[in-house]
């Protein structure tokens, strides 16, 4: 993706926590962005690992016919991978606070699983 294509995509629309423990709930795709190493330290139940870092080369692998909610440790990264994927085409939701919040609130972690 070239750097113009990325600068002239959407503004990023981020959820609040609630909005994404509610769509969450309802089954929505979730992406975590982090590493590897972080993602298997503990992700929300059902996220798909695509690190940052591998994201450009792996965006034809998510729909572009569903809202996906992309989710890193604290929000930063998330923006940017939603971003990334808004100007790929598909329709993506940066999770405010991300892992550290849903963790902080309690709700569920899948720890020592294999990134999917």
């Amino acid at each position: 993706m070239g750097i113009w294509r990325f600068l002239k995509a959407r503004p990023v629309v981020q959820v609040s926590l609630e909005e994404f423990a509610e769509l969450h709930k309802a089954g929505c795709l979730v992406v975590d962005v982090r590493e590897t190493h972080e993602y298997t330290r503990g992700h929300v139940p059902g996220a798909t690992s695509i690190p940052l870092s591998q994201l450009a080369r792996r965006a034809h692998e998510l729909p572009t016919d569903s809202t996906i909610s992309v989710i890193c440790a604290s929000g930063h990264r998330s923006r940017i991978a939603a971003r990334m994927l808004g100007s790929a085409g598909v329709d993506a939701r940066s999770v405010s606070g991300g892992t550290a919040a849903w963790a902080h609130r309690k709700l569920p972690l899948v720890r020592g699983a294999k990134p999917r």
